[in-house]
Protein backbone atom coordinates (compact mmCIF):
# COMPACT_ATOMS: atom_id res chain seq x y z
CA UNK A 1 0.00 0.00 0.00
CA UNK A 2 3.07 2.28 0.75
CA UNK A 3 4.70 1.29 -1.97
CA UNK A 4 1.40 2.59 -4.25
CA UNK A 5 1.59 5.53 -2.37
CA UNK A 6 5.05 6.25 -3.22
CA UNK A 7 4.87 5.67 -6.71
CA UNK A 8 1.81 7.81 -7.09
CA UNK A 9 3.33 11.21 -5.19
CA UNK A 10 6.28 10.36 -7.62
CA UNK A 11 4.55 10.08 -10.60
CA UNK A 12 2.74 13.07 -9.98
CA UNK A 13 5.62 15.15 -9.65
CA UNK A 14 7.16 13.99 -12.79
CA UNK A 15 3.47 15.05 -14.74
CA UNK A 16 3.61 18.13 -12.57
CA UNK A 17 7.09 19.11 -13.25
CA UNK A 18 7.21 20.10 -16.57
CA UNK A 19 4.02 22.20 -16.59
CA UNK A 20 6.40 24.09 -13.49
CA UNK A 21 9.00 24.08 -15.58
CA UNK A 22 7.14 25.93 -19.01
CA UNK A 23 5.33 28.72 -16.50
CA UNK A 24 8.68 29.04 -15.00
CA UNK A 25 10.24 29.40 -18.49
CA UNK A 26 7.78 31.67 -19.71
CA UNK A 27 7.47 33.78 -16.48
CA UNK A 28 11.07 34.17 -17.30
CA UNK A 29 10.94 35.38 -20.61
CA UNK A 30 8.65 37.77 -19.53
CA UNK A 31 10.51 39.28 -17.09
CA UNK A 32 13.89 39.36 -20.06
CA UNK A 33 11.68 41.76 -22.42
CA UNK A 34 13.51 45.31 -21.32
CA UNK A 35 12.97 48.55 -22.70
CA UNK A 36 15.82 48.12 -24.51
CA UNK A 37 15.36 44.74 -26.71
CA UNK A 38 11.77 46.29 -27.42
CA UNK A 39 13.38 49.43 -29.38
CA UNK A 40 16.03 47.09 -30.77
CA UNK A 41 12.90 45.17 -32.22
CA UNK A 42 10.81 47.73 -33.61
CA UNK A 43 13.91 47.29 -36.46
CA UNK A 44 15.78 50.40 -38.20
CA UNK A 45 12.58 52.93 -38.16
CA UNK A 46 13.61 53.19 -34.53
CA UNK A 47 16.23 55.07 -35.72
CA UNK A 48 15.05 58.28 -37.15
CA UNK A 49 11.90 58.41 -34.13
CA UNK A 50 14.80 58.22 -31.53
CA UNK A 51 16.38 61.23 -33.42
CA UNK A 52 12.76 63.16 -33.92
CA UNK A 53 12.64 63.12 -29.66
CA UNK A 54 16.06 64.49 -29.25
CA UNK A 55 15.20 67.12 -31.54
CA UNK A 56 12.15 67.78 -29.82
CA UNK A 57 13.86 67.70 -25.99
CA UNK A 58 16.90 69.74 -27.40
CA UNK A 59 14.21 72.45 -28.82
CA UNK A 60 11.59 72.74 -25.54
CA UNK A 61 14.79 72.88 -23.22
CA UNK A 62 16.43 75.66 -25.86
CA UNK A 63 13.31 77.64 -25.89
CA UNK A 64 12.33 76.88 -22.57
CA UNK A 65 15.36 79.33 -21.07
CA UNK A 66 14.88 81.78 -23.69
CA UNK A 67 11.45 82.28 -22.78
CA UNK A 68 12.26 82.04 -19.34
CA UNK A 69 14.73 84.94 -19.61
CA UNK A 70 11.83 86.99 -22.09
CA UNK A 71 9.23 86.18 -19.25
CA UNK A 72 10.95 87.67 -16.86
CA UNK A 73 9.18 91.33 -16.06
CA UNK A 74 11.38 94.54 -15.02
CA UNK A 75 10.12 95.61 -11.63
CA UNK A 76 9.04 99.23 -12.21
CA UNK A 77 10.68 99.38 -15.17
CA UNK A 78 8.26 101.85 -16.78
CA UNK A 79 7.77 103.91 -13.68
CA UNK A 80 11.63 104.33 -13.19
CA UNK A 81 11.36 105.31 -17.28
CA UNK A 82 8.43 107.50 -16.77
CA UNK A 83 10.35 109.42 -14.04
CA UNK A 84 13.49 110.02 -15.73
CA UNK A 85 11.38 111.56 -18.88
CA UNK A 86 9.25 113.81 -16.78
CA UNK A 87 12.59 114.80 -15.49
CA UNK A 88 13.66 115.56 -19.14
CA UNK A 89 16.50 112.75 -18.76
CA UNK A 90 15.99 110.89 -21.92
CA UNK A 91 19.48 109.48 -21.94
CA UNK A 92 18.76 108.12 -18.59
CA UNK A 93 15.48 106.55 -19.55
CA UNK A 94 17.49 104.98 -22.46
CA UNK A 95 20.54 103.84 -20.37
CA UNK A 96 17.37 102.30 -17.94
CA UNK A 97 16.38 100.39 -20.34
CA UNK A 98 19.52 98.81 -21.86
CA UNK A 99 20.12 97.64 -18.53
CA UNK A 100 17.19 95.35 -18.72
CA UNK A 101 17.64 92.33 -20.72
CA UNK A 102 14.03 91.93 -21.82
CA UNK A 103 11.82 92.02 -25.21
CA UNK A 104 10.00 95.26 -23.38
CA UNK A 105 12.88 96.82 -22.59
CA UNK A 106 14.56 97.40 -26.03
CA UNK A 107 10.68 97.82 -27.38
CA UNK A 108 10.83 101.34 -24.52
CA UNK A 109 14.03 102.26 -25.88
CA UNK A 110 13.15 102.30 -29.09
CA UNK A 111 10.20 104.30 -28.20
CA UNK A 112 12.36 106.50 -25.95
CA UNK A 113 14.78 107.15 -28.53
CA UNK A 114 11.67 108.25 -31.46
CA UNK A 115 10.49 110.70 -28.89
CA UNK A 116 10.31 114.10 -30.74
CA UNK A 117 8.39 112.25 -33.54
CA UNK A 118 4.94 111.98 -33.65
CA UNK A 119 2.68 109.51 -31.41
CA UNK A 120 1.77 107.11 -35.00
CA UNK A 121 5.64 107.03 -35.63
CA UNK A 122 6.40 106.29 -32.35
CA UNK A 123 3.91 103.34 -31.90
CA UNK A 124 4.96 102.03 -35.55
CA UNK A 125 8.90 101.68 -34.32
CA UNK A 126 8.12 100.23 -31.28
CA UNK A 127 5.64 97.54 -33.30
CA UNK A 128 8.44 96.84 -35.73
CA UNK A 129 10.82 95.95 -32.29
CA UNK A 130 8.08 94.12 -30.71
CA UNK A 131 7.26 91.66 -34.05
CA UNK A 132 11.33 91.56 -34.44
CA UNK A 133 11.33 90.25 -30.27
CA UNK A 134 8.46 88.16 -30.90
CA UNK A 135 10.47 86.31 -33.83
CA UNK A 136 13.32 86.13 -31.87
CA UNK A 137 11.42 83.90 -29.49
CA UNK A 138 9.08 81.76 -31.38
CA UNK A 139 12.17 80.83 -33.80
CA UNK A 140 12.25 77.20 -33.91
CA UNK A 141 8.88 76.14 -32.12
CA UNK A 142 7.54 75.73 -35.39
CA UNK A 143 9.25 72.43 -35.37
CA UNK A 144 8.15 71.02 -32.63
CA UNK A 145 4.35 70.86 -34.75
CA UNK A 146 6.12 69.37 -37.85
CA UNK A 147 7.64 66.42 -35.59
CA UNK A 148 4.19 66.36 -33.94
CA UNK A 149 2.48 65.26 -37.32
CA UNK A 150 5.60 63.19 -38.72
CA UNK A 151 6.31 60.90 -35.46
CA UNK A 152 3.70 58.90 -35.78
CA UNK A 153 3.64 58.61 -39.85
CA UNK A 154 7.25 57.24 -39.36
CA UNK A 155 5.41 54.46 -36.47
CA UNK A 156 2.91 53.68 -39.03
CA UNK A 157 5.24 53.25 -41.55
CA UNK A 158 7.11 50.86 -39.71
CA UNK A 159 4.13 48.45 -38.29
CA UNK A 160 2.88 48.51 -42.28
CA UNK A 161 6.49 47.21 -43.12
CA UNK A 162 6.02 44.87 -40.40
CA UNK A 163 2.93 43.25 -41.14
CA UNK A 164 3.66 42.55 -45.19
CA UNK A 165 6.82 40.88 -43.98
CA UNK A 166 4.79 38.57 -42.04
CA UNK A 167 2.49 37.99 -44.68
CA UNK A 168 5.28 37.33 -46.76
CA UNK A 169 6.88 34.55 -44.34
CA UNK A 170 3.35 33.33 -43.83
CA UNK A 171 3.25 32.79 -47.80
CA UNK A 172 6.70 31.31 -48.02
CA UNK A 173 6.00 28.56 -44.89
CA UNK A 174 2.56 27.58 -46.62
CA UNK A 175 0.38 27.88 -43.13
CA UNK A 176 -0.82 30.12 -40.41
CA UNK A 177 1.09 30.15 -37.30
CA UNK A 178 -0.28 32.21 -33.97
CA UNK A 179 3.24 32.52 -33.00
CA UNK A 180 4.70 33.67 -36.77
CA UNK A 181 1.93 36.13 -36.86
CA UNK A 182 1.43 37.63 -33.05
CA UNK A 183 5.30 37.45 -32.71
CA UNK A 184 6.07 39.58 -35.66
CA UNK A 185 3.49 41.65 -35.14
CA UNK A 186 4.10 42.65 -31.42
CA UNK A 187 7.59 43.55 -32.44
CA UNK A 188 6.61 46.45 -35.27
CA UNK A 189 3.93 47.98 -33.26
CA UNK A 190 6.59 49.03 -31.18
CA UNK A 191 7.98 51.38 -33.82
CA UNK A 192 3.81 52.93 -33.59
CA UNK A 193 4.18 53.19 -30.17
CA UNK A 194 7.17 55.17 -30.22
CA UNK A 195 6.09 56.99 -33.02
CA UNK A 196 3.08 57.87 -30.95
CA UNK A 197 5.06 58.78 -27.93
CA UNK A 198 6.95 61.26 -29.69
CA UNK A 199 4.61 62.48 -31.84
CA UNK A 200 2.45 63.60 -28.64
CA UNK A 201 5.40 64.73 -26.31
CA UNK A 202 5.98 67.35 -29.20
CA UNK A 203 2.17 67.89 -29.39
CA UNK A 204 2.21 68.99 -25.98
CA UNK A 205 5.31 70.81 -25.75
CA UNK A 206 4.57 73.07 -29.03
CA UNK A 207 1.17 74.43 -27.35
CA UNK A 208 2.47 75.00 -24.16
CA UNK A 209 5.56 77.24 -25.54
CA UNK A 210 3.26 78.57 -27.92
CA UNK A 211 0.67 79.96 -24.56
CA UNK A 212 3.87 81.05 -23.01
CA UNK A 213 4.64 83.27 -26.20
CA UNK A 214 1.13 84.38 -26.44
CA UNK A 215 1.50 85.85 -22.73
CA UNK A 216 4.52 87.46 -23.33
CA UNK A 217 3.16 88.95 -26.55
CA UNK A 218 0.57 90.57 -24.15
CA UNK A 219 2.29 92.13 -21.72
CA UNK A 220 4.82 93.93 -24.33
CA UNK A 221 1.42 94.84 -26.00
CA UNK A 222 0.22 96.07 -22.40
CA UNK A 223 3.62 98.18 -22.17
CA UNK A 224 3.39 100.09 -25.58
CA UNK A 225 0.39 100.74 -24.89
CA UNK A 226 1.11 102.13 -21.10
CA UNK A 227 4.43 104.07 -23.01
CA UNK A 228 2.22 105.72 -25.26
CA UNK A 229 -0.05 107.13 -22.47
CA UNK A 230 2.93 107.93 -20.50
CA UNK A 231 3.89 110.58 -23.35
CA UNK A 232 0.63 112.42 -23.10
CA UNK A 233 0.80 112.57 -19.20
CA UNK A 234 2.63 116.37 -19.09
CA UNK A 235 -0.33 117.56 -21.50
CA UNK A 236 -2.95 116.70 -19.16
Amino acid sequence: MMGIFLQAVVGGDSLASPVASAAAETVQKTDTLSLFDMVQKGGWLMIPIGLLSLITIYIFFERFIVLRRAGQDPENLLNNVRDQIHQGNIQGAIVLCKSNNTPDARMLEKGISRIGLTVDEIEKSMEGVGKKELGRIEKNIGILSIIAGIAPMFGFVGTILGVIKIFYNISLADNISIGLISGGLYEKMVTSAAGLIVGILSFVLYHYLNFTVDRIARRMESTSLDFIDMLHEPTR
